[in-house]
């Protein structure tokens, strides 16, 4: 009884040393030049929820341009109301059959901590207030910018240079789900993808942010 408690102690102490470690140790270590010497002309939204985080990219001229292959009836990229594009990655099973946590399933539940196939989601949305708790916004410069677009864009898988939507998915009438590039599980889930896609436009993360706690925490101490 001893030995096991001891044992459970110790993989405790390992897991919260591991996240403390990917919170608070930088990636990447040295602080990028441009970052401090870009002038900030765009502004990009972190949307956290309790365990999942979006992206929200301004909906530009330019974003609009990159992301065409979205526009159409369904997804009316170019609607005079719509001022950011949302998008979020994650596994397949529990981002398609948890739309909310009373529908929650045990199967997406063990395909998502042992491994699935990724899908990316992606809506609209008009005015966000800003300061909310549940978003952190971050000021970015046009290469910045440009990159974190084409980190998001090269996300979706494509099918004879067409990306591959997932019929009758989504949560309302708007949003869309798309296969994606690469597998999801829980220790390398949609908040390290989030994670990623910010360090390509020049924010400095921690080393490992499997929550949206943790991602938050390094971006406020290293932004």
């Amino acid at each position: 009884m001893r030995t096991g408690i001891r044992w459970l102690l110790r993989i405790v102490f390992l897991i919260v040393f591991l996240a403390a470690c990917g919170t608070f140790i930088p990636r990447p270590l040295i602080a990028p030049v441009e970052a401090s010497s870009a002038a900030a002309t765009h502004r990009v939204l972190l949307l956290s929820g309790p365990i999942h985080t979006d992206i929200a990219i301004p909906l530009d001229e330019e974003t609009r341009a990159a992301f065409s292959f979205l526009d159409g009836p369904d997804f009316p990229l170019g609607h005079p109301n719509a001022e950011w594009l949302i998008i979020g990655w994650g596994g397949r099973a529990f981002y398609l059959e948890t739309p909310t946590w009373g529908e929650l399933k045990p199967l997406p539940v063990l395909r998502a901590l042992t491994i699935d196939r990724s899908v990316l989601h992606v809506d609209l949305a008009g005015h966000i207030t800003e300061p909310q708790p549940t978003i952190a916004a971050f000021d970015i410069g046009d290469d910045q910018m440009a990159r974190l677009r084409k980190f998001i864009s090269d996300s979706f898988v494509r099918e004879a240079g067409v990306v591959v939507p997932i019929p009758d998915a989504g949560y309302g009438e708007i949003d869309r789900f798309f296969e994606a590039k690469g597998y999801f599980n829980a220790l390398f889930g949609c908040n390290t993808w989030t994670a990623a896609a910010l360090r390509s436009a020049g924010l400095r993360t921690g080393l490992w942010n499997p929550l949206p706690q943790s991602l938050r925490l390094s971006l406020g101490v290293y932004n």
